[in-house]
Parts: C-alpha cells; sequence; structure tokens
C-alpha cells in the first residue's frame, strides 16, 4: 500500500514506460505492486507509436514471446504485422492483470534524486550497501496527467527506466548553414510523425509525389516500399532513397538451404566469437578462429550477392556482414522492395552528405534531387530522452567515454542508485533479452544474490565494450548478438539457476535458444 510522505505517495517500485520492457518488468515485480507511467494512451512502445502499416516483425514469432506466454500460432512461419504483436501484448497485460498497474496519459516530466547528492555514483557499493531497495525513498517522479499543467509527485525506493532507445525524440541530421529544411518549399517529416498518419493520408502524402527518403535500414525500407505501393499507375512517380552507410539486408532466415541461426545463434556458433571473462585459452582460440569467422561471413556475404540485385544497384556495402550482425543492424527486406525497385519506383543514391534547396535535396557530389516530401528515417534519440527528465550529476553519466551507455547485465548503471535501465542493449530478440533482465532484476530485489562492486561491474561493462570495438565498427549500437548466450549464461548463474537450459548436449551446441528455455520452473510448479 501507498503511504503518503509531504504531499507525495510513496510507493517501493516505479516504473517508466509501458512497452516491451515496461511490461515485462511490471509483470515480473507485480509482487511489489508497481506504478507504471506511460506518457500516451496505449501501451506497446514502438509498436504502437513507431510502426508503420506494412511494418511487420524481423524475426520469427516463436523468437518473440515471452516465456510464459507464447503465441496461439507460435509455429505459423509468417512474421507478424505490428497489429498482431500489439494484440498479443494486449493480451499479456490482460492475461497477469497488468493493467491495474499502469497509469495511461502519465507523462514523466522530471525525476529528482532523493539521496545524498556527495556519495551518489561514487561509493564503493553501488546503492545502499550494496542493496537495491534502501528502505526509504531514493527517486521522487514529477507526472504531468492528460492534459492537466499540474504536476502530481510520486516517491520510490527502486525505479526502472524503460523508455528504451526508440520513438518519442527523433534523431534529426545536422544540416550546413543556410541548407536546413526551413529553405525547401516542399513537406519534410520524420518517420516519427509519418507513422502517425492513417493509410489514406499516407497515400495522398506520396501519390504522384517526388518523395526522397533518407536513410535504409528497417524504417527507411518500409517507407520506400510504402511510396512505391502509393505511385502504381501511370501517374505514379519514383521514390528516391538517399544512403549515407550501406548495410546488409537479407530476405529470409535461409542461406543457400541452411537455417540462418546454426550461423550465429547457437552455443557452437557462438563460441567462436569474443565473449567476456573468456579466460586465456578461449582468447587463444577466438584468435585463431578468425579466419572461420570470416568464412561464414562470406558463406553468407555470397548468397545474398547471388539472391538479390545488390551489386546491380551499388548496394554491397564495403564492412562484412558480420559486422552488421553484431551490431544488430541486419534488415529482413520486404517481398516487393526490389521487385519495385526492378520497375523503377525505388531508385537508390549514395551520398555522405547532403542538404536542402528550395526545391529539394543537394548531395555531397553537387547533384540536385527534386522533391516534394522528403521524409527522415534517420533514427531516434533515447539517451536523450533520458537525459531530459534525469538530474544531474546522472544526466551526465549516461554514457561512457565510448559513447557508451556502461549498463552492467544490461541493466544496472554502477553510478547511478537505485535505478534500473531495461531495453537500451540491443539483441536478436529484444524482447527475450528484456524479459530475461527482468527476471535478473527481480530477484535482486528480492536480495537472492549480492552485486559486485562498482569498480567490478565497471570492469566488466568496459570489457564488453571492448569487444564489440573490436567486432564491428558499429559498436555505439550497443548490442550483444555475438555473445548473448553467455550474456544469458551469467545471469542465470548469479539468480542461481543452470545456465545450460536444454537438457542433452547436442541441443545445447546446435539449437538456438529462445524465451521458453528460461521459463521460471519454480513458479510453473
Amino acid at each position: 500500500m501507498a503511504q503518503v510522505q509531504n504531499n507525495r505517495r510513496v510507493f517501493k517500485v516505479g516504473i517508466v514506460g509501458a512497452g516491451i520492457s515496461g511490461l515485462a518488468a511490471a509483470k515480473q515485480l507485480a509482487r511489489y505492486d508497481p506504478l507504471v507511467f506511460e506518457a500516451t494512451g496505449s501501451i506497446g512502445g514502438v509498436w504502437q507509436h513507431c510502426s508503420f502499416r506494412t511494418t511487420k516483425l524481423q524475426t520469427p514469432r516463436m523468437d518473440y514471446e515471452f516465456s510464459d506466454y507464447p503465441w496461439k500460432n507460435r509455429h505459423d512461419t509468417s512474421f507478424p504485422s505490428n497489429t498482431e504483436i500489439l494484440e498479443y501484448l494486449e493480451g499479456y497485460a490482460t492475461h497477469f492483470d497488468l493493467w491495474r498497474h499502469i497509469h495511461l496519459h502519465s507523462r514523466v516530466v522530471e525525476i529528482r534524486f532523493l539521496g545524498c547528492r556527495d556519495k551518489a555514483g561514487f561509493t564503493e557499493l553501488w546503492g545502499a550497501g550494496g542493496r537495491p531497495l534502501a528502505g526509504q525513498p531514493m527517486w521522487e517522479v514529477g507526472v504531468q496527467t492528460g492534459q492537466s499543467e499540474t504536476i502530481e509527485w510520486y516517491a520510490f525506493e527502486f525505479l526502472v527506466m524503460c523508455i528504451g532507445k526508440y520513438g518519442d525524440l527523433p534523431r534529426m541530421p545536422s544540416y550546413p548553414y543556410g541548407g536546413g529544411p526551413d529553405v525547401f518549399q516542399g513537406k519534410v517529416l520524420h518517420s516519427l510523425d509519418y507513422c502517425k498518419l492513417d493509410e489514406p493520408a499516407t497515400r495522398e502524402l506520396m501519390k504522384g509525389k517526388k518523395v526522397v527518403i533518407v536513410g535504409y535500414k528497417k524504417s527507411g525500407i518500409d517507407l520506400a516500399v510504402e511510396c512505391a505501393e502509393a505511385n502504381q499507375g501511370l501517374d505514379g512517380q519514383p521514390c528516391t532513397m538517399v544512403i549515407r552507410t550501406l548495410h546488409w539486408t537479407v530476405p529470409h532466415y535461409s542461406i543457400w538451404g541452411l537455417p540462418f541461426f546454426i550461423f550465429f545463434s547457437t552455443r557452437s556458433s557462438q563460441f567462436l566469437h569474443e565473449r567476456p571473462n573468456q579466460g586465456l585459452l578461449r582468447s587463444l582460440f577466438c584468435h585463431l578462429s578468425s579466419p572461420l569467422r570470416s568464412a561464414v561471413s562470406k558463406f553468407i556475404e555470397s548468397y545474398l550477392k547471388w539472391k538479390l540485385p545488390l551489386e546491380k544497384y551499388g548496394l554491397v556495402p564495403d564492412q562484412p556482414f558480420v559486422e552488421d550482425y553484431a551490431s544488430c543492424q541486419m534488415a529482413i527486406l520486404p517481398e516487393r522492395f526490389f521487385p519495385e525497385a526492378d520497375e523503377g519506383r525505388i531508385r537508390f543514391k549514395k551520398s555522405a552528405k547532403w542538404w536542402f534547396w528550395e526545391r529539394g535535396v543537394v548531395l555531397d557530389d553537387g547533384t540536385k534531387l527534386e522533391a516534394d516530401v522528403v521524409l527522415l528515417a534517420t533514427g531516434f534519440d533515447g539517451k536523450k530522452k533520458l537525459r531530459s527528465v534525469l538530474p544531474e550529476p546522472f544526466r551526465g553519466l549516461i554514457e561512457d567515454s565510448n559513447g557508451v551507455m556502461p549498463l552492467y547485465r544490461g541493466t544496472i548503471h554502477p553510478l547511478i542508485p537505485h535505478m534500473a535501465f531495461i531495453g537500451f542493449i540491443e539483441s536478436v530478440s529484444n524482447l527475450h533479452t528484456s524479459e530475461l533482465r527482468c527476471m535478473w532484476l527481480s530477484r535482486l530485489l528480492d536480495g537472492h544474490f549480492d552485486l559486485p562492486g562498482v569498480e567490478k561491474m565497471l570492469q566488466q561493462t568496459t570489457e564488453e565494450t571492448e569487444i564489440m570495438k573490436r567486432t564491428t565498427r558499429f559498436y555505439k549500437r550497443h548490442c550483444i548478438s555475438t555473445f548473448s548466450i553467455n550474456h544469458s549464461d551469467e545471469m542465470c548463474e548469479e539468480m542461481g539457476w543452470e545456465s545450460w537450459r536444454k537438457g542433452n548436449w547436442f541441443a545445447e551446441a546446435f539449437s538456438p535458444y529462445s524465451s521458453q528455455d528460461y521459463l521460471d520452473k519454480e513458479k510453473e510448479m
């Protein structure tokens, strides 16, 4: 039950955000009766507010489900649409009675630290002597509800930040002086604004218009297909994609007839890659296995260049496939993407820099592209969201000197006490990773294990960052895909679980891990 102190209500646990991570946190921490603040009028996060009409999941549905709430049609091999995923998440919230914790239209506008600022984050032990729950309020959260300008204050012993890396705040490009969108006579929308339009509005926006899309990752690719669909017929106009950095795309999860998971997602395949705390012998093995890793990457690249017209359109990336996989930047192509390009409705231009002129955009080689509409698929700035609400000195500690958020077990910032962050480190299946981290966090709050000291946690996060830096030039994406099983192993060991979850050595070596392997069997008994 909540207490009232100094005109504020006091609770043990607060959760900010009701997307995938927020729902997982609410379910795993339900015994603490948490309050979940969601700024919008619905749950689902990016699937509700950052998805297009044609957006589909990037992984098979069996790889994107909660351990204790499987899909009803989990053996359906088609990729679920965003509508299906929202129905699944709403079913999850209803099944586990999470709605009673969720406060919609409740926007967190400010967070205050109630502990000692002089000691905060710079003590030998994280939190109150290493304990996550201090026995007293440590964070004060200001919330605006609905259209009200009144700020209500809540206090918590522990706060879980689940606002994630995507949505809310768009990442906008920088332009040279006089080359910003204000000089352009057409329309400029970020993908976040496009998501808010219904189907008739998107078709009206693009039909018969010269459209330029900036970006070549999942959002940009989906936008290009929708643009091409809107411009069928004689009066249609081609859509032009402006690409700064090329990344590998795949048409499906099969490579030369082999299932994709055998290359990266099994314990045996990940044994070839570096991981934290691997010791001298494994380090030597990883060094010697470098040619084999390269061969696997080239094997996949050979298939993609055979299957897709990458060379025809100048879309072969400079970096090897393994670098994109290691940074979670591999995108699944919509079926109609290259057929639309073959029919001339999608065009490609590469340019490291670009800017606006009154009738369109200018590329770095001086080429001018006329445009009526420019769509910016330039991503989101989740860390900026955090900085906007966190107080000093924590605001300045979000990133380390590498530009990476140092999170122990992907959850605890060693220098920010009594707070957890879920959904800020990526993997092949973010739902699975978020749920396991919430299970780990639940047991931490219950006192089943203790955290190491701040120095050791920082050593761990630094080692993970150094591994990512050696694996991919895009390490700032903060992706653990090449050592995700080892990451899960270490969390299981701290929770007191068996780290090998399959039951027999063959499955352990050659089967991919999923959420079902991490079902909490004690709760199921």
